[in-house]
């Protein structure tokens, strides 16, 4: 009798210990159930995002993205590109951009500089300084500390969301589960890395402030003055081709010229014989 009990005692505990299973939930994130129905990643990206606000301090730097347009004219080409690169360098900027062109009446040329912020305005001032007015001047200001925080703690959620996700890769039971599991942390990883481009972007244009400078110069164009030769020359030789014109006209209407010959001789004829009676 206590043989059979042992047996049916040994029955029910493994019967009682089941593999894990797998779920997914309403927002569609994968999932484990233990033994005991508690879920070990249960956790939605929503509520993961808030979680991770919660670590995220409270204090940000404010990011400020700061960019500014300038256009003027100028008598010396060359000696305003050499102050404004002075001017540049002094900053600690760069001028990532130079283009050079020429329209009918002007020679331009085109800028784009990059400065640390905290000698944005600096070299703007030292710019205009030189300059008596501008064609057009602007400077504006994008604040995205907002952006950036809810960036971050996007950026944090998936992070979080993937080591989870690495987790019960490890406790997959075949290769479909694997397989599914793989999808979606090359999901998660290309938000990841679509996040971390964003912020890289957003801290470039933050701590290099860009500012686009076109200056000109109004050139005339000068006239070739003729001889008075010259001009006879050209005065005869339009002469002449207007003569060629005439005949080669005259030549493509000579049907109709015979035709109204021939109608005069006989208008003619007939106007001497009335006269004669």
């Amino acid at each position: 009798m206590r043989v059979y009990l042992s047996i049916v005692v040994i029955l029910i505990l493994f019967g009682c210990h089941q593999e894990p299973s797998y779920y997914k939930n309403d927002s569609g994130v994968l999932g484990l159930v233990n033994t005991s129905g508690d879920y070990e990643i249960e956790d939605t990206i929503e509520e993961m995002e808030v979680t991770y606000n919660m670590s995220v301090p409270k204090e940000t730097s404010q990011k400020i993205i700061k960019e500014s347009y300038l256009e003027f004219e100028t008598n010396d080409l060359d000696k305003t590109f050499d102050n404004i690169q002075r001017y540049v360098k002094q900053n600690n900027g760069v001028i990532q951009n130079d283009n050079a062109s020429k329209n009918y009446n002007r020679s331009i040329r085109t800028l784009i500089v990059r400065v640390p912020t905290n000698g944005f305005q600096n070299t703007i001032d030292s710019i205009s300084k030189s300059v008596e007015y501008f064609d057009s001047k602007s400077i504006s200001s994008k604040d995205v500390t907002e952006e950036f925080i809810d960036l971050e703690a996007r950026l944090g959620a998936k992070r979080v969301l993937e080591t989870r996700y690495l987790q019960l890769l490890s406790k997959a039971k075949n290769v479909k589960e694997m397989l599914e599991i793989e999808r979606e942390l090359s999901s998660i990883r290309e938000e990841i890395e679509a996040k971390q481009g964003r912020l890289k972007y957003l801290n470039n244009k933050v701590a290099l402030s860009t500012i686009n400078i076109t200056f000109y110069k109004t050139t005339t164009s000068s006239k070739i003055t003729q001889s008075y030769g010259s001009k006879m020359g050209k005065a005869l030789k339009s002469g002449f081709n207007g003569l060629s014109y005439f005949f080669l006209g005259v030549l493509n209407i000579w049907p109709f010229l015979i035709l109204l010959s021939i109608g005069i001789f006989f208008i003619r004829k007939w106007y001497k014989k009335k006269m004669k009676k």
